[in-house]
């Protein structure tokens, strides 16, 4: 006889809702969403999994009204999240009641649901879920894009960035664990960390917390880190503008708890060229940075992408970029030639550069960058690295090591004398190097 498959018990939701017509239908929508999800709900506080109120702004007597049900939530079961017209003006909830777990305004179902999601996740139900908990990736299966933020406060004189997507809009960071330890969960062993301006996280939010688990976590970029760290996969940060703050997360990775691993777009070096694109012009503050990151973490890799060819670049300009390459010896860099985008303001800059210039200012950088990648690239040979395997196919096996990202950086080329699985991490001896790659021979599968 077939064994039937347990099934854990759904999760379960308390519901008040106070107010005119209008906010029933609300309640009736976030209810309609839940039940379709497989969630049910409590008669009273006491055997409810969580507690969402809807609350009432209009009068004195209805927000009076509105914070008694959400102290009695909170007295009976502990956690509760609230919406409706009084979650317009959080902060007279949080200075009465600073542990709720989540406050929307308004007709805000989607974010209702997710602070749920966040609370008590939906058990998985592999006889009914058409879709698996940790949604459906284009990646492969052992690594994931992580994205914690939409849009963009900055303003270069070259990106549209803000005018398609907005200014920055932070994700809780409770929402982004969550969806961290679903993928881990389902089998992702590296974390690739994505946004307009990842070192910004939670600016716009006043790094506002957010349940995780048993424990309020701020939107804050360290605070992020910390958690991410733990969950026992790569975690490798992307798009990291370098502000004061980021030197905090080096411990971090010197730690192990995240990859020693940093793409920061710098761009260009000259300052006169990073000032037309609004961009930080103290390359030079840079170089002293760099350093300081190197000599606390020394297996540390920077990554960076650069333009050339931009409005009213020089030789000089262009010059003072090479030397500044050479000084800076970054590990992994991508360069561009610069072009017009559709309504950015760079078009209107004067002094543009002919293309058979940006050509040749192009293949001029990419050697001295291609001298500088092989010479670092050189220094790992004869050391033993952990890398993570690609691809296994009858043209050999392609991994990547801490210092390599998928798609943009280098690979190592593996030899093995055994079976080797895509998406296990193994131990490599390095043998050989060029420009870009390394080349190897297991040692062992962790």
């Amino acid at each position: 006889m077939a064994k039937t498959q347990a099934v854990a018990p759904a999760p379960k939701v308390g519901f008040v809702s106070l107010g005119c017509a209008k906010a029933l239908v609300d309640s009736e929508r976030i209810l309609t969403q839940l039940r379709a999800e497989g969630y049910e709900f409590a008669s009273d506080f006491g055997g409810a999994d969580v507690v969402i109120v809807n609350t009432c702004g209009f009068l004195d007597t209805a927000r009076e009204e509105s914070l008694s049900a959400i102290g009695d939530a909170l007295a009976e079961n502990g956690k509760v999240i609230v919406t409706g017209c009084m979650g317009a003006t959080p902060e007279l909830i949080r200075n009465v009641y600073p542990n709720v777990l989540s406050i929307t305004g308004p007709a805000q179902y989607e974010s209702v649901v997710d602070a749920v999601h966040r609370a008590i996740p939906r058990p998985h139900d592999p006889w009914a879920d058409l879709v698996p908990p940790q949604g459906i990736k284009l990646t492969p299966r052992h690594y994931a894009y992580l994205k914690i933020s939409e849009g963009c406060n900055n303003r270069c004189s070259f990106c549209i960035i803000p005018q398609l997507r907005g200014n920055l809009v932070s994700r809780p960071a409770g929402e982004v664990l969550l969806e961290a330890e679903k993928l881990v969960t389902s089998g992702v062993k590296e974390l690739l960390v994505v946004s307009q301006d990842t070192s910004a996280y939670g600016i716009d939010t006043k790094y506002a917390a957010s349940m995780w688990k048993d424990r309020q976590v701020k939107a804050k970029f360290l605070d992020l880190c910390k958690e991410l760290g733990e969950l026992g996969a790569w975690v490798r940060l992307h798009y990291v503008y370098p502000y004061p703050h980021v030197d905090e997360i080096i411990q971090l990775m010197a730690d192990g708890k995240i990859l020693p691993y940093l793409d920061i777009p710098f761009q260009h070096a000259s300052p006169k060229v990073l000032k037309s694109m609004r961009r930080p012009a103290a390359s030079e503050k840079v170089i002293d940075r760099i350093a300081s990151w190197r000599k606390a973490c020394p297996d540390m890799t920077v990554r960076s992408t650069f333009i050339v060819g931009f409005p009213g670049e020089t030789e000089e300009d262009f010059q003072y970029m090479l030397d500044w390459l050479q000084e800076a010896q970054l590990d992994r860099v991508g360069c561009f030639r610069y072009e017009n985008v559709s309504s950015a303001d760079s078009n209107n800059l004067e002094g543009h550069v002919a293309e058979e210039v940006k050509e040749e200012r192009w293949n001029r950088f990419m050697e001295v960058q291609q001298e500088i990648s092989a010479s670092r690239l050189q220094k790992r040979v004869g050391k033993t690295l952990d890398v993570l395997i690609d691809s296994v196919t009858e043209e050999g096996i392609v991994g990547r090591s801490k210092m390599d990202a998928p798609e943009i950086d280098g690979v190592v080329h593996v030899t093995s004398k055994g079976r080797v699985l895509p998406g296990t991490i193994v131990k490599v001896n390095i043998d050989d190097s060029d420009e870009y790659d390394l080349y190897g021979s297991i040692k062992a599968a962790t």
